[in-house]
């Protein structure tokens, strides 16, 4: 007689749960995050003729989220033209891009942190990233009649000894100023050749523009801290960053570089190699950061921090900024040395005490518009900070986690005097300190 037979129910794997879907258009690139219950497998290829991305992920519910995808792609994406979706073979969904232009695609998984589950980032990239020399004098716009083409005074100001262009001769494409500027890399700025100036200085100008690096902190993927109310650290800090640029735009003698113009995330040591190559004076990073009391209050200057933090809060504040690339989404394995090596320790001394009078004028001048954290400029390792050739300072605009303060962070009148506050701050910095030509840094 045979054994009898018995069913045993084994259950099926259960799908990959796509939990949401988000877009970051940008100019600098455009950022695909798609977030699961578990670790994503994936793997992509690109195609030509048209310019086409496909991604194939496997073990996902074709119908579930991840068709909002389509939607979610704007119009106005510079990369992006449209999205198809299908089931490739069994299991394995299959995401085609059709691109605007060409790209150089990367794609990563990203463990939780935070708010987040597992996500697959697929950051679409330029073949030929935007300079930000270029982007530096897109943001200054026109000129004023009879000034210098803005690309013919940074080729003066860069190569010195070179002849002067007669008067009909046309400017520089911005492929031949990239070609000229790459020859003396921020990191090593070109040396002020002994007794030689830059020919027909107008008069009653400065030697030279002075630029502040305006870094909004957090956006895209990192919100930042979020207030009860709702209110986004990553658009409260856009928001005064773009009425800080404005004031800088229309003093004389100053000109502004945004490290982040629009909503998406920057990664901490990207943010001081862009300042760096557009060999800012100054670098001020913009916050409104959250703490454990929502009692805690008032506007904070920060600086490097060559020991240790002032105070038990500024390390806990720093030790949060620094997981913005965790929370924002960084490719390690893309990152070439000179990014990584940014975040680094390399300021020096020298460098600090300059910060430190920058601080001491910026927290002055909040002072006069709010309550003031502490009544003296703090210290901290916040990565940002860490730029061994330009004063750096981190400006906590308010507590986005007290309730009043956040409202007064939304509000746009509130955001315009805390603006004018850090100007005045810099502006008087630059008065008592004005720049040096380029090549004369140490």
């Amino acid at each position: 007689m045979s054994a009898p037979l018995f069913a045993i129910d084994i259950p099926l794997a259960s799908a990959t749960a796509v939990l949401a879907v988000r877009v970051w258009p940008a100019r600098d690139y455009t950022r695909v995050t798609l977030e699961h219950d578990r670790q994503p497998v994936f793997s992509h290829a690109t195609l030509t003729g048209p310019d086409r991305l496909m991604v194939d992920i496997e073990g996902i519910d074709l119908e579930g989220q991840i068709r909002e995808v389509i939607a979610k792609v704007r119009p106005d994406d510079p990369f992006i033209a449209g999205v198809r979706i299908g089931l490739n073979r069994p299991g394995v969904v299959r995401l085609v891009f059709d691109l605007k232009q060409a790209v150089r695609p990367q794609l990563f998984t990203l463990a939780p942190v935070g708010d987040y589950q597992h996500r697959l980032v697929i950051d679409l990239h330029p073949l030929v990233e935007r300079d930000p020399l270029v982007v530096l004098l897109e943001q200054a716009g026109s000129r004023a009649e009879g000034d210098e083409d803005p690309l013919v005074a940074l080729l003066r100001e860069r190569n010195p000894d070179s002849a002067p262009l007669p008067a009909d001769t046309p400017g520089p494409t911005v492929a031949e100023t990239l070609a000229r500027s790459a020859e003396h890399p921020a990191d090593h700025p070109p040396r002020a050749s002994q007794g030689k100036r830059p020919t027909q200085q107008p008069r009653e100008r400065p030697l030279r523009l002075a630029t502040i690096a305006i870094d909004p902190g957090h956006g895209g993927e990192d919100p930042g801290a979020i207030g009860r109310r709702g209110t986004r650290e990553k658009d409260v800090v856009l928001a005064i960053a773009q009425e800080l640029r404005a004031l800088i735009s229309a003093e004389p003698g100053m000109q502004a570089f945004m490290t982040r113009d629009g909503d998406f995330f920057v990664p901490l040591g990207t943010r001081v190699a862009k300042a760096r190559r557009v060999q800012a004076d100054l670098f001020v990073s913009i916050h409104a950061d959250a703490f454990v009391e929502p009692t805690a209050r008032g506007a904070s200057v920060f600086v490097l921090s060559d020991r240790s933090a002032s105070s038990t809060a500024a390390r806990w504040l720093a030790k949060r900024e620094n997981r913005a690339d965790l929370i924002g989404g960084v490719n390690l394995r893309a990152r070439n040395r000179e990014v990584a090596s940014l975040l680094l320790d390399m300021s020096t001394k020298s460098q600090i005490l300059s910060s430190q009078v920058v601080a001491r004028e910026v927290l002055g001048e909040l002072r006069r518009v709010g309550h003031v954290h502490k009544p003296h400029v703090e210290r901290a390792g916040f990565a940002v900070l860490k730029a061994p050739d330009m004063p750096s300072i981190l400006v906590e605009t308010a507590f986005i986690s007290n309730p009043q303060e956040e409202a007064r962070l939304a509000d746009p009148r509130y955001q315009r005097t805390v603006a004018e506050a850090i100007f005045r701050g810099l502006r008087s910095y630059l008065k008592a300190h004005p720049p040096a030509p380029h090549g004369s840094k140490v």
